[in-house]
């Protein structure tokens, strides 16, 4: 994908989902965002349905540039996790 395909994709996923209420919606609207903006693969999942049907899905996993920007932003004057991140609550 293009810095600007990336870039058109964040914007998309910031107005379909940022007006969301709760703020761990709205940081993982942010999380998401910053995951397509550093490229980050799209990965399958697996999990277990209220039912215990296992079913899949797509999700972003990590690109060595967003692990680097989130160990970067929890970085401050007391030490490597002076400040925290949270990856939020999809909507």
């Amino acid at each position: 994908m293009t810095a600007e395909e990336r870039i058109e994709k964040a914007i998309e996923l910031g107005f379909q989902y940022g007006s969301t209420d709760g703020g761990h919606h709205k940081m993982w609207v942010i999380d998401q965002m910053i995951r397509i903006l550093t490229d980050c693969p799209t990965i399958i999942c697996k999990s277990l349905d209220v039912n215990k049907k296992p079913y899949e899905y797509e999700a972003l996993g990590n690109s060595q540039r967003y692990l680097d920007a989130v160990r970067e932003s929890k970085d401050g004057e007391d030490g490597p996790d002076t400040y925290g991140w949270d990856e939020g609550i999809a909507p």
